[in-house]
């Protein structure tokens, strides 16, 4: 795809994001009706997509060229495509998140400011293998109504290509549902377009490995929102159930090792009176363990993990805080008052208790599903649905109001809240 090509589709998606930002929720909900009827439909041809693309992909793994974690990330079954279907009617059922009166203001008699929610406006999406990301992100830009261009690995191409088809057919039969607002790109030179579109595109969201994220945060001058690395960890205290520890650890470490919520370090009290018996039973649950500070740095998406002594839950905090990508840690504690104090000194976008690192994520957390997990400081945080979509505009009401009359005195701010 040429330069002006790419150019005219990030335009028209532009243009069609102004038509979305006042679209009905009436007419976002039908498309969503339609996209979840078609694909249940046209599975069939989905799945044979896929199976070209996974028998690809096997030479790429073979060669190195992706890894063991990117092919189990790209195989779509039953499941996955249910969880889809069910994905996409989940984000149907959300409220809308275009409208909504956040903060209402009398600045003075009749003189009226609110805060309302907002679409974005241009999203561009790339991400590596998953197929199923892009039922994702198309559900969830429909119903923020942002438009969106996305971008897959080439190890997913034939799966992508058919679901975009199939969400293409939807659209066009849902009636009054603006063209251009979702589309798809195919090759690394697109990539490369899209970064450069700040004029086009207000957001870029990688949904990939760290090289991907560090490439497209360090070659634009758009937006990122996403995350590096998913270095995650979980504590287990001096106080720590054995039993709750180790199932949580278990599930945190092997339920799906290759996503990026599953942890990579696990840290221990010195004192855990468990912890000789804790390490026998994650090694007999198939799980590899690695005491060496050089892997305190590594994401190995797979049954490897990192294991560190501490002497204590400030240890423990120190720790992650310095090593952790911001993404999601756990404490492990019978404790109240460790679990505490872990909980507001951990910097991370997810803090949990008693829990597995593997519940970072939109469909667990009722989001209906995601666009990506941000480890950002600012707009959005941890997993991102909808709400993560929207900003937010003011608009001001008033009767010929103008600050001369407060500037001089002859009116005074009153500054009433009213929601």
């Amino acid at each position: 795809m040429g330069v002006d090509n790419f150019k005219e589709i990030a335009k028209l998606a532009k243009q069609s994001s102004k038509k979305l930002a006042t679209l009905a929720n009436d007419i976002k909900n039908k498309a969503l009706l339609n996209i979840a009827e078609e694909l249940e439909n046209n599975k069939q041809a989905i799945f044979e997509a896929n199976k070209k693309d996974l028998g690809s992909a096997q030479s790429l793994l073979e060669s190195g060229e992706i890894s063991k974690s990117v092919y189990n990330r790209l195989k779509l079954d039953e499941n996955k495509m249910r969880d889809m279907i069910q994905g996409i009617i989940d984000i149907y059922e959300l409220e809308n998140p275009i409208g909504k009166i956040l903060m209402q203001r009398s600045l003075d008699t009749g003189l009226i400011l609110t805060k309302i929610s907002c679409p974005i406006g241009v999203l561009g999406i790339i991400f590596e293998a998953r197929p199923d990301v892009i039922t994702q992100i198309s559900a969830l830009a429909i119903k923020s109504s942002n438009a969106v261009i996305l971008k897959g690995g080439k190890e997913s191409a034939q799966t992508n290509k058919t679901i975009m088809d199939v969400i293409q057919k939807a659209l066009d039969k849902t009636e009054g549902f603006p063209k251009n607002a979702i589309t798809q790109v195919f090759t690394r030179e697109d990539v490369s377009q899209m970064l450069e579109q700040d004029k086009f595109i207000d957001l870029i969201i990688p949904r990939g490995g760290n090289n991907l994220v560090k490439f497209v945060k360090e070659n634009t001058k758009i937006p990122v929102l996403g995350h590096a690395d998913g270095i995650c960890h979980i504590f287990v205290d001096e106080f720590a159930d054995y039993e709750k520890a180790k199932r949580i650890v278990v599930d945190a470490k092997t339920q799906y090792p290759s996503a990026c919520n599953s942890v990579e370090t696990l840290l221990v009290h010195r004192k855990f009176s468990y912890k000789d018996e804790l390490y026998k039973s994650l090694e007999e649950s198939g799980i590899e363990l690695i005491f060496s500070p050089e892997s305190w740095h590594i994401e190995y998406s797979d049954t490897k993990l990192a294991v560190k002594e501490v002497e204590s839950v400030e240890d423990a905090i120190e720790h992650i805080n310095e090593f952790s990508s911001g993404h999601t840690e756990s404490i492990i504690t019978e404790d109240r008052e460790n679990a505490q104090k872990f909980m507001a000194a951990v910097d991370s976008a997810g803090v949990y208790h008693n829990v597995s690192t593997r519940f970072a994520d939109g469909f667990r957390y009722g989001f209906g599903a995601e666009v990506g997990i941000s480890t950002n400081k600012t707009h959005a945080r941890g997993p991102v649905g909808l709400d993560g979509l929207t900003i937010y505009k003011y608009t001001l009401q008033g009767n010929g109001d103008i600050v001369k009359d407060y500037a001089e005195g002859n009116k005074q701010f009153k500054h009433k809240d009213l929601v």
